[in-house]
């Protein structure tokens, strides 16, 4: 139990992510809820945007015959995308640059 202690999970409202199954299983792990404001898509958009990156560029174009294929193909989805990938968002700059960047300010900052 609370394996995940301080985590937020950003959501929408959809009925999966308020369902009481979902919401205990949070609550079990000791990751908060995080719903988006109503009418505000756009809170949830950069999972959305991630979503549709990883289907384009791995789950459409491979088929996998075991559940260990497809989790050690997905840990090496992670590792390319977040060393490798520049993004517009993080000013053109890989996830791993940008979170070193945030560590290193809260270090100095402590």
């Amino acid at each position: 139990k609370d394996v995940a202690r301080g985590l937020a999970v950003r959501h929408d409202h959809g009925s999966q992510y308020m369902s009481d199954t979902f919401q205990t299983e949070m609550c079990f792990l000791g990751i908060q809820s995080s719903p988006a404001f109503v009418r505000a898509p756009e809170g949830n958009g950069c999972a959305e945007r991630f979503i549709r990156t990883l289907k384009e560029n791995l789950l459409w174009i491979r088929t996998f015959a075991t559940v260990e294929e497809l989790r050690l193909a997905l840990l090496a989805f992670r590792h390319i995308y977040n060393t490798t990938w520049l993004i517009q968002r993080l000013n053109y700059q890989t996830p791993a640059q940008v979170r070193q960047h945030q560590l290193s300010a809260v270090a100095i900052a402590a």
